[in-house]
């Protein structure tokens, strides 16, 4: 069994709204330290062990439903967890 965790975020050169508001908004609460926010996903999935390659699993997992690869990356850890 693996314990895989996922991140998604928006490409550097992709402008982010949301992350745009939410640093506006610690500005207006007076953090003027924050430079940057740039919002994404965490998920986190339970694999069974497979014939395939773990890796290449969680890779066709994020390309095809996870993340919109014109327009975000995608970053995990996998971690093999004791079955209980």
């Amino acid at each position: 069994m693996y314990k895989v965790k996922v991140y998604v975020t928006l490409r550097e050169s992709v402008l982010d709204p949301q992350g745009t508001a939410v640093k506006q908004s610690l500005h207006t609460m007076n953090y003027q330290e924050v430079q940057d926010v740039r919002i994404g996903k965490y998920m986190e999935l339970t694999i069974e062990k497979a014939d395939r390659n773990i890796e290449e699993v969680v890779n066709e997992l994020c390309t095809r439903l996870l993340a919109n690869p014109v327009i975000e990356d995608y970053r995990y850890e996998i971690e093999e967890c004791v079955a209980q």
